[in-house]
């Protein structure tokens, strides 16, 4: 009797415990090429486009399974621009991997709600940072301006977050004057 009691106890504790560790766990996406990140201000979904920015793709995925972006900042907001992040924390910039080819060719436009890689002037400089876009940037798109930015992927849920941040007050560079953390950024390899 002592022995079922002692099991039962410890199957109970063992659900309690498995509870507590998944509260501490970010919450993953179902399905392949989604990505959530959670920031301090809520949570958006995005959906990947490996088909039309296979090396983009890989690369975002790559930072995001190496938990890169958690604890990163959306460090930049221009209003009814784009907000961007995916490098800076609190106290400086992160290391990166080598920059990627820019595959902006790849017929996919900067409209509301997309990803791109931000860049350095040369075409082919991105490394970890995106933006996200508040309205179709027609200036960004492949040839209008120059080679343009790499668009690949979408936010399906969650542009109330990326409004509400867009709408945060700013102050130098176009930082927002209370940080906006991306707490965790998780894939279904995670």
């Amino acid at each position: 009797m002592d022995m079922r009691i002692n099991a039962v106890a410890l199957g109970l504790t063992s659900i309690m415990l498995g509870a507590a560790c998944a509260a501490d766990r970010p919450r993953c996406p179902e399905t392949e090429n989604t990505v959530i990140l959670t920031t301090n201000l809520g949570e958006m979904t995005i959906e990947l486009y490996p088909e039309r920015a296979p090396i983009t793709v890989e690369n975002f995925l790559t930072y995001v399974d190496a938990a890169f972006y958690d604890s990163t900042l959306f460090h930049r907001i221009v209003p009814g621009f784009v907000i961007q992040g995916g490098g800076r924390t609190l106290t400086g910039m992160k290391e990166t991997r080598d920059p990627i080819t820019n595959e902006a060719d790849n017929g996919l436009l900067n409209e509301r709600g997309t990803l791109s890689m931000a860049r350095r002037p040369d075409p082919n400089s991105a490394t970890s940072q995106f933006f996200i876009n508040l309205e179709h940037n027609e200036i960004l798109d492949h040839g209008v301006r120059d080679f343009g930015y790499a668009v690949f992927g979408r936010v399906v849920e969650g542009m109330d977050v990326v409004d509400r941040i867009a709408a945060l007050p700013t102050g130098a560079n176009e930082a927002p004057r209370d940080p906006v953390i991306i707490l965790t950024a998780c894939s279904n390899n995670n």
